[in-house]
């Protein structure tokens, strides 16, 4: 088994579907399912049995999976090394965050390295999805959750507290909410993965229980601009809202938890120059 063969297993066995091991490896499902049936001729042993629910590991599948798993273990701490010990301003980086904290921080950072060092190039991705490290899937990401891994280095970027906010045009339609009213009578922007996730929803840690959601999303650059939009009222960083030019409602009240934001990477990346003059001008710009 080669190590293209072993990205191969590894994909499928996670994912556990053609379409999204191809969306993994960057390739097309039809390719994926011929190299496994390659792999497993090859190997004269059936790997996967195929299912209604995807793609399930057999015995033999499991113990050349946790075989993969030591090749690609093995290769990933091999090019952290070789990469950790690299002192070119020059190369490649990648970074993952949030659309929302790429538009106002990141890109804004990139601009200024750019200005300096040209020959640094960076891949940008913005999602929320939560991407890992260890495995190279990224260098640096930024985020709103601390990871809980010794082999990571961490630094809080920020720690926003989160207000309430609509659009000039929404609470001339509308009006304002009354406090403890569960906003009644009013339409609600939410964070879609905390609104599913929570039996009692909250927005400045009052109830949404006597609202109306009408937008549910799923990326907090789309939270803001569906407020600025008059969709509805929701809950973001005062900051941003600030940024944005919206109303802050019941300015006293702010939700509990802050919004903080961390900076990560792989320990074994902190001393490669092209990464540790990124990080720089990324901490330079989010204490702007």
């Amino acid at each position: 088994m080669n190590w293209d063969d072993a990205r191969i297993l590894l994909a499928l066995g996670r994912e556990l579907t053609l379409r999204r091991a191809a969306r993994v490896l960057r390739v097309d499902q039809a390719t994926v399912g011929r190299r496994i049936a390659a792999l497993e001729a090859d190997l004269g042993s059936t790997l996967f049995l195929r299912t209604p629910g995807g793609y399930q590991l057999t015995s033999i599948g499991e113990e050349a999976f946790a075989l993969a798993q030591k090749v690609e273990s093995a290769a990933l701490e091999l090019a952290r090394r070789i990469r950790g010990v690299d002192r070119e301003d020059s190369g490649e980086v990648r970074i993952s965050t949030t659309d929302s904290l790429a538009c106002d921080f990141v890109l804004p950072a990139l601009r200024e390295l750019h200005l300096e060092h040209p020959d640094i190039r960076v891949v940008l991705h913005g999602s929320s999805e939560l991407i890992n490290l260890s495995q190279r899937e990224t260098d640096i990401a930024i985020r709103n959750l601390r990871p809980d891994n010794p082999d990571l280095i961490l630094r809080k970027l920020a720690s926003w507290p989160m207000g309430l906010y609509a659009s000039a045009d929404y609470l001339q339609r509308h009006g304002e909410p009354v406090p403890g009213s569960g906003f009644a009578g009013h339409d609600l922007v939410m964070y879609e993965p905390y609104w599913r996730d929570r039996s009692v929803p909250t927005l400045v840690d009052e109830a949404i229980d006597q609202g109306r959601v009408v937008a549910a999303v799923n990326s907090s650059f789309m939270v803001r601009r569906a407020i600025a939009e008059g969709l509805g009222i929701g809950e973001i960083p005062i900051d941003m809202g600030e940024r944005d030019g919206l109303v802050r409602l019941w300015p006293t009240r702010e939700r509990r938890d802050p919004y903080d934001v961390w900076m990560v990477t792989h320990k074994d990346l902190r001393h490669t120059t092209r990464i540790r003059l990124i990080i720089e001008q990324l901490v330079r710009a989010f204490a702007r």
